[in-house]
């Protein structure tokens, strides 16, 4: 069955060239380079062809024009070899530009894209797109850059040589390049689904790895190791499959090259041995010629292989240019939002994050500046949906919600985010300091102001026992202090913000009852003249909010104080 060739391929090349277009110096310098390198190695087989010519026979050398000859050989060789390592300069630079660009755009991406992309894709998938299959791509490209353009360069130019030498035996090596095309195709055609698949298991391998890795407490707490071995099996089982096929493609190209080389250097003796008699050739001549003929398939050799590592880095960019590719949000407004007061409104608000399952419907709240908010209520009734939709992490889908009377829609999007300071059930930390963990978003913090937080939170005690108090490095994600003491450096991370409104998603979770107490009255402080969004299971910490929402299956059911909803003995009471 004839097999078609991609059409993938030429999109991602094209994409590719995009990118590499921005570097258009270096790419017409890298091939003026590898011009100069060709011409200067092509050049030499003349000047030995005519060195052997004049040596006769026994005795009857001319040895002043040998010499002559090699002297420029040895210049020749020496100028060869500069201009191919300013070119080697040349596309290592072009190439580490061109995936830096690549690599940079990603990131900016990904800060842009959806959240629903996020939680739908695995962080695995997507860290190893942008580290492995960007480094794929990168020796793909060096590999092309380095031996692509010189590859063309060289059999041009070498028809060029050979065509001054001999009309015949050039036609002859012309008649039989297209087996050298043939086979180059074949390969590819074959080898780019092996390496896409290999790409996309590999990605697979990096999300479980990740995920075993990352969660490996609770792997061993349920006794997961094994079930775990056995996936990661099947998913290497399965990489080794697709990259022994990608190998075994890919090995065809040398002795497949070979093969067609011999040929050519064949037909090229058999036909020389003809024309020398007849005086249409001379030794020297047919010298040359071989020597061309090797040099002329030794590009094919080289594009070949080219060729084949190509198919592997175009499968990496092809994932690569499909994560560029995916929407970004919605448009940005250019509305800004000066000095917030905390007033916010939510007017018949409708969302689910599946057409086919109805989450929030026709939801309405008006909260005046100052309040605190509570929202109870059991799992998976909407409770932290109302969030995204307060911060614009998903869109609603009908309705209107507004800050200060401006629709949030119509407000730049890191204004709105920057009115909110937010403590969320699942703390993170990144590998740095505690001062640069606690002063993350507020840029310039002080150490004053940084402290001043931290014994709000009565953080700061713990810190100065630490080995270099506020330096002291945290792991990544906090893996060196407990879990409590990593939710305190969170929330004094949110006292520091100087934000007029506040989310509490479940603050309190990690800490234990005497500390939560005192991180109560540290926030009844940080909320006076703040609204507040409180998100809790443990009712406790909710009693002295203005107004608690009981929300079931997306509707609040219930509105009210403590007091209030306990007296009236409904959902509230239940769930207290």
């Amino acid at each position: 069955m004839k097999r078609k060739t991609n059409p993938e391929n030429g999109k991602t090349l094209k994409k590719l060239w995009d990118h590499i277009a921005k570097f258009r110096v270096l790419l017409i310098l890298s091939v003026l380079m590898a011009g100069a390198t060709v011409v200067l190695q092509l050049y030499v087989p003349i000047l030995f062809g005519d060195a052997i010519d004049n040596i006769v026979a026994a005795g009857k050398v001319d040895f002043a024009m040998v010499g002559f000859y090699l002297k420029r050989v040895v210049i020749l060789a020496v100028l060869s070899g500069v201009t191919g390592w300013v070119m080697s300069v040349i596309n290592n630079r072009m190439t580490y530009r061109v995936v830096q660009d690549i690599r940079a755009q990603s990131i900016r991406h990904i800060q842009h894209l959806p959240l629903s992309y996020l939680d739908k894709h695995s962080s695995g998938d997507i860290v190893s797109r942008i580290i492995a299959d960007a480094d794929i791509l990168s020796d793909g490209l060096l590999l092309g850059f380095s031996q692509l353009f010189s590859g063309i360069v060289t059999i041009v130019v070498t028809l060029v040589f050979m065509f001054s030498k001999n009309f015949w035996i050039t036609l002859l090596v012309i008649c039989l390049t297209p087996v050298s095309f043939w086979v180059a195709k074949f390969i590819s055609s074959h080898s780019y689904g092996m390496f896409r698949k290999q790409s996309e298991a590999r990605g697979k391998q990096t999300a479980l790895i990740d995920e075993i890795v990352g969660n490996q407490k609770v792997v061993r707490a349920y006794g997961y190791e094994e079930r775990a071995s056995r996936r990661f099996a099947e998913i290497n089982r399965e990489l080794r499959d697709y990259s022994a096929q990608a190998v075994f493609y890919s090995s065809l190209t040398n002795p497949c090259t070979r093969f067609v080389n011999s040929l050519i250097y064949a037909g090229v003796v058999l036909l020389g041995a003809i024309l020398i008699p007849v005086g249409s050739l001379t030794v020297g001549g047919l010298t040359v010629l071989l020597s061309y003929a090797n040099q002329y398939m030794k590009p094919f050799n080289d594009i070949s292989s080219v060729v084949t590592e190509m198919q592997n880095a175009l499968a990496c960019a092809a994932r690569l240019f499909a994560l560029l590719e995916e929407p970004e949000e919605s448009g940005d407004a250019a509305g800004t939002l000066e000095a917030p007061r905390g007033n916010v409104g939510i007017e018949d608000v409708s969302f689910s994050y599946d057409p086919n399952r109805k989450l929030i419907e026709h939801f309405n709240l008006d909260v005046k500046p100052g309040m605190r908010i509570a929202i109870v209520g059991p799992t998976g009734c909407g409770k932290t949906t109302i969030i995204n939709l307060l911060m614009r992490f998903y869109d609603k889908q009908g309705g209107a919600i507004y800050v200060d009377d401006h629709e949030i829609q119509q407000i730049k999007r890191a204004d709105l985010r920057a009115a909110y300071a937010m403590v969320l059930q699942e703390t993170w930390l990144f590998r740095g300091t505690v001062y640069e963990n606690i002063a993350y978003g507020s840029g310039g913090a002080t150490l004053e102001q940084v402290r001043h937080a931290a014994k709000m939170a009565h953080i700061d005690h713990f810190i100065e026992q630490l080995p270099q108090g506020y330096d002291t490095v945290i792991s990544e994600n906090g893996g060196n202090i407990s879990k409590g003491q990593k939710q305190l450096i969170t929330i004094a991370r949110a006292m520091l913000l100087k934000a007029h409104m506040l989310i509490l998603d479940e603050a309190t979770s990690n800490v234990d009852t005497q500390t939560e107490r005192r991180i109560q009255a540290a926030m009844l402080e940080l909320m006076k003249d703040k609204t507040c969004f409180i998100i809790a299971h443990r009712l406790s910490t909710i009693q002295n909010a203005d107004n608690i929402l009981v929300v079931r299956d997306g509707d609040i059911v219930e509105t009210g104080t403590h007091d209030q909803l306990m007296a009236k003995d409904g959902f509230y009471r239940q769930l207290y």
